[in-house]
């Protein structure tokens, strides 16, 4: 049974008793008092003593209840916060706030600035040069740009992740002063490893920018990530090495010279090859695998869109420590799942999470071929057509209740359990065409299969199933089963499922605490009022969506 209400942990609830009274209480005197006295370095005051996690979480839940108001700010800017965001108030978020900031926050690790458009770009110069401790920098949708970078670029050496994204006056150009420093003339940020640079304009046909990230790509020596949608223009130019004529770098080190110092650095330890630490790969289209694939060795998150096109042999393109791939078919046709075997079959045993969209379920073993190839998966998600042609119906559904079900439980489809598996969502088109009987079948068997023999499955998402699911879940909870004990969210939207089946999975002794029956033809609302009412006798921290 999902688990029973239980009382919200005492540090919850003081934060919660603490931001309902803030400005009658805990502001009251700062705020008729002191509130624009900004000479004040320091502010003693109630929050001096609150541990620096906790004065984070207050000013979060401040923002997202819209009770954070300037002189709480003030007063929760306190010298042992290591971790400040406001992206909850930007509106609050002032040159003076900055200044008060660089005064009282030199410990900052973390600082999130997301949205706070109203800083102007002298103070977030001055915030940036007194805080050299940042590891973490979001600047998205802020006044960020040539000036701001070059400080981040010479003052954040210690600087890990940062978000440029969406501002509005950063360049192309700006780029290259997160990674060249012009007075000291030397190569800076050596620790970024994420960078996301979405949203920034090209100027002309777009080459400057591709340029500038090919730069930021050979002279940052740990970037394992690089979010901009010119990405794969960047690798190809680096790839065939036409650097001649890159206009824009005047007074930076041409890419040549850049590619000359990796390539060195690559050889001294035995790889004569040009190649990047890139770990994580977004929208590489099917043409370009080989370049990400012999550039980027280390990929371990991958995310490949396909189109109508005739495909690559997959088969010469793994990469030996992808654990992420997300394939997505993008043609109108889309692919038959087969395809994806020769995937699984090479890099199977190593993917920990797998993602395939747009596919059809042309062949009715491919799904369950698959799965037999991925033995380690932790988390997997597919959202499938039915297959093109005539096709003999899976079963038919009068009156909006399941049918009776062939009993195809015999066919034993998975070869091994899933000890791993904790998210697996599972949906298929529901505007195509039904789904064929024996596809339905397998489907069917390959479901109570996976069901049964993943332990510590938490999430489970079965969306648009035009069969009915009462037989694959009696299957599975049948005794002395264990299965679905660990599981805390199950959406089961637009699928064939009877009130007693629900009855039968709030049974369990699990800590399920969202249930999801969006558009479940067989779910009327007495079974929708039942199951409230269950709920509510029995006390369950449980919420159900319906209709």
């Amino acid at each position: 049974m999902p688990r029973k209400k239980a009382v919200a942990p005492l540090s919850s609830l003081c934060l919660g008793s603490v931001a309902r009274h803030m400005q009658s209480v805990w502001v009251k005197d700062y705020s008729e008092n002191y509130l624009d006295e900004y000479q004040f370095r320091y502010v003693m005051g109630p929050f001096n003593e609150l541990a620096g996690c906790l004065v984070q979480d207050l000013l979060q839940l401040l923002g997202e209840s819209r009770r954070l108001s300037r002189a709480a700010l003030h007063l929760l800017l306190l010298p042992h916060l290591t971790e400040l965001s406001l992206r909850s108030c930007p509106g609050l978020v002032s040159n003076a706030i900055t200044q008060l900031i660089t005064v009282r926050c030199k410990n900052l690790s973390s600082l999130d600035l997301k949205g706070c458009s109203r800083v102007p770009t002298a103070a977030l110069v001055d915030l940036l040069e007194g805080l050299p401790r940042l590891t973490k920098l979001g600047l998205a949708e802020t006044q960020a740009n040539t000036q701001v970078l070059a400080a981040v670029g010479s003052c954040c050496r210690r600087l890990r992740e940062l978000d440029v994204s969406h501002c509005q006056k950063v360049v192309p150009d700006s780029l290259l002063h997160l990674a060249y420093d012009q007075t000291e003339s030397a190569l800076c940020c050596p620790a970024l490893r994420v960078l996301l640079a979405q949203g920034i304009e090209p100027k002309g046909p777009g080459q400057d920018l591709v340029r500038a990230l090919a730069f930021l790509l050979l002279a940052l020596p740990s970037l394992e990530f690089l979010a901009n949608s010119h990405l794969r223009q960047a690798l190809h130019l680096i790839h065939t090495q036409q650097f001649s004529g890159a206009q824009g770098l005047l007074g930076f080190p041409p890419l040549e010279e850049l590619a000359r110092r990796r390539q060195g650095a690559h050889a001294a330890g035995g790889d004569s090859r040009l190649t990047l630490p890139l770990r994580r790969v977004e929208e590489v289209e099917e043409p370009f695998l080989p370049i990400f694939c012999s550039m980027c060795p280390a990929v371990a998150e991958a995310a490949v869109s396909l189109s109508d096109g005739p495909g690559t042999s997959w088969g010469s393109l793994a990469w030996s420590r992808l654990t992420q791939l997300a394939v997505h078919c993008t043609g109108h046709r889309g692919r038959g799942l087969a395809e994806m075997l020769p995937v699984a079959q090479g890099l199977g045993a190593q993917l920990q999470s797998l993602s395939l969209h747009g596919f059809s379920y042309d062949d009715e073993f491919s799904f369950c071929a698959l799965l037999n190839c991925c033995r380690n998966l932790a988390a997997f998600s597919s959202h499938l057509s039915a297959p093109a042609g005539p096709v003999q119906l899976a079963e038919a559904v009068p009156n909006g209740e399941p049918a009776a079900e062939p009993q195809d439980w015999e066919l034993d489809l998975l070869h091994h359990p899933f000890p791993k598996l904790r998210h697996f969502s599972l949906g298929l088109d529901s505007s195509c065409q039904p789904l064929p009987s024996q596809h339905a079948a397998v489907l069917r068997a390959s479901l109570a299969s996976l069901l049964s023999r993943s332990p510590r499955l938490e999430s489970l998402a079965l969306l648009s199933i035009p069969f009915s699911l009462d037989g694959v879940f009696q299957k599975v909870l049948a005794a002395p089963s264990a299965a679905l004990r660990h599981l805390r969210e199950l959406s089961l939207a637009e699928s064939l499922v009877s009130s007693p089946t629900l009855h039968c999975l709030l049974a369990l002794d699990n800590g399920l605490s969202s249930l999801n029956l969006a558009g479940c033809p067989a779910i009327h609302r007495r079974d929708y009022d039942q199951l409230l009412r269950t709920v509510c006798k029995e006390r369950l921290e449980l919420d159900i969506a319906w209709q």
